[in-house]
């Protein structure tokens, strides 16, 4: 293949993901996912969770503490863990 044939090959290339790109930036956003209610189990655990940090922060402890349950728990609290050490209160 010669040089020309190569260069446009590669502007026709360059011109389809610029057109890819701005037709994926002009599409509308999906519909953010609706927030599912919070078992009563989960904001009891999250208010405890809370009410630790908060006494450990005012003991001006060094930062770390440690977390665990007595029992094992069937509801699965993660994301709203997650969320309150994101800052997401």
């Amino acid at each position: 293949m010669g040089r020309r044939t190569w260069v446009a090959a590669w502007a026709v290339l360059c011109v389809a993901g610029l057109a890819a790109t701005a037709g994926l930036r002009s599409a509308p956003a999906p519909d953010p996912q609706p927030a599912r209610p919070v078992s009563a189990e989960c904001r009891e655990f999250i208010a405890s969770v809370k009410t630790q940090l908060d006494e450990a922060e005012q003991e001006g402890g060094d930062g770390i503490l440690a977390f665990s349950r007595g029992r094992v728990s069937t509801v699965d609290c993660a994301d709203e863990l997650r969320n309150l050490f994101r800052g997401e209160r």
